[in-house]
């Protein structure tokens, strides 16, 4: 299971040629983790790992990682859109994964998943 959040997939983002995008805020049908998502990723580039949707360690993960997490995020600028890509169900539970645009111009592929009580065991750009 995936617990840390990966930012060194930033150097390898990856554009997605003609897949329809979706305005942040407005998650397609199937798509169910998507404000979580974008909610992760915009406090986090503010510095706060947000403990109500974070399991325990993933949570510990993102405090020892918040300092170097926020700079990155920060220097992608705000979410412009998420793309849902898809989902899969897994021994872990389901995960989703978005291309997720920022206004800088990068693109990155996120995975958000393995969900028990409201809390995320998993939240990661990459792979």
């Amino acid at each position: 299971m995936r617990v840390t959040m990966l930012m060194t997939a930033m150097a390898a983002t990856a554009m997605l040629a003609g897949a329809a995008q979706a305005q942040t805020g407005t998650a397609p049908e199937g798509a169910r983790y998507q404000a979580a998502l974008e909610r992760m990723i915009t406090e986090t580039a503010q510095g706060r790992c947000p403990a109500d949707l974070m399991a325990e360690q993933l949570l510990t993960a993102c405090n020892q990682q918040i300092a170097a997490m926020s700079t990155g995020l920060q220097s992608l600028g705000p979410i412009q859109t998420i793309t849902f890509l898809g989902s899969e169900d897994r021994a872990d539970g389901r995960l989703e994964r978005y291309a997720v645009k920022f206004t800088g111009g990068a693109t990155l592929n996120w995975g958000i998943g393995a969900e028990a009580a409201g809390k995320f065991g998993a939240a990661f750009a990459g792979g």
